[in-house]
């Protein structure tokens, strides 16, 4: 890795945990516009799984992965083992505060604990200047900018629109769980979404009453059971009562076995 960092004036990372997707692949052709050359990790992270989730489970097909990367000119794939990134005795995590206290942190203890300590583990061994993520976990972005300012890491982090099937549901390897009732269900998530979008455009800024709508809608959807629906400062990640500033809603729902999350930011979205 040091040797596609030194040939090349920019090396941007897209870390992933495979079974990739359009959404991975758009970012990847982000980084190919803005870097010289482009890393894929792979690595389904078990730090960042809980004990009841779906580690064993999850998709994961490295033959395809590499042909994909290869179709959009990645030029390598770091595909380490779970001997290579956690040995025995390991005793080092990291831990970002305050912005891991609420959402998916409240919901799914440990977690970012998990993704933030995989990130500085793969920032340090790959050695990217630009590393490249999507919005779609919005508290995710924001804990990987906190870390990487806070610990004064020589790296840009860019985030990345989410990227949408046709029918409005957010990319995710998670998607193959669903049945097709369950999908139907799933949509509930982004539907609610542009109708937070269109009540706020509307003028509403009462950020309970907007939440509320949402739930209704979502509730009324077989197959979905809410996690959390919130509106949060962007910067803070803490729960606001009015959208007077820039504001994320964020949304986890189980459709079935499936937790999904999806996201809308309101207002310009400033860096942290």
């Amino acid at each position: 890795m040091r040797a596609a960092r030194s040939a090349f004036p920019t090396l941007g990372l897209v870390p992933t945990m495979g079974f990739l997707h359009e959404g991975h692949l758009s970012l990847v052709r982000r980084a190919r516009a803005d870097c010289g050359a482009v890393a894929v990790s792979i690595f389904v992270n078990p730090t960042q799984f809980g004990p009841n989730e779906d580690f064993t489970r999850y998709p994961r097909d490295f033959e395809r992965d590499c042909n994909l990367a290869e179709e959009v000119g990645v030029n390598v794939i770091f595909s380490p083992s779970n001997e290579e990134m956690y040995p025995d005795n390991y005793q080092t995590y990291v831990t970002v505060e305050g912005v891991t206290e609420n959402l998916c942190g409240l919901s799914r203890p440990g977690h970012f604990r998990g993704v933030a300590t995989i990130c500085a583990k793969l920032f340090n061994m790959v050695k990217p200047h630009v590393t490249i993520f999507g919005q779609k976990d919005f508290q995710q972005l924001t804990v990987i900018k906190r870390m990487v300012q806070d610990l004064n890491m020589d790296l840009d982090v860019v985030g990345m629109p989410t990227t949408r099937e046709a029918d409005g549901l957010a990319m995710s390897s998670r998607n193959t769980y669903l049945s097709n009732e369950e999908r139907s269900s799933a949509l509930s998530l982004s539907r609610s979404l542009m109708m937070a979008k269109a009540s706020y455009d509307g003028g509403e800024r009462d950020a309970l009453k907007i939440i509320g709508s949402a739930c209704a809608f979502i509730e009324r959807h077989p197959h979905a059971v809410i996690d959390y629906v919130k509106i949060c400062d962007t910067a803070t990640m803490q729960d606001a009562d009015r959208l007077d500033g820039p504001c994320v809603m964020a949304l986890a729902v189980k459709v079935g076995k499936t937790r999904l999350i999806d996201n809308y930011v309101f207002g310009d979205l400033l860096d942290i």
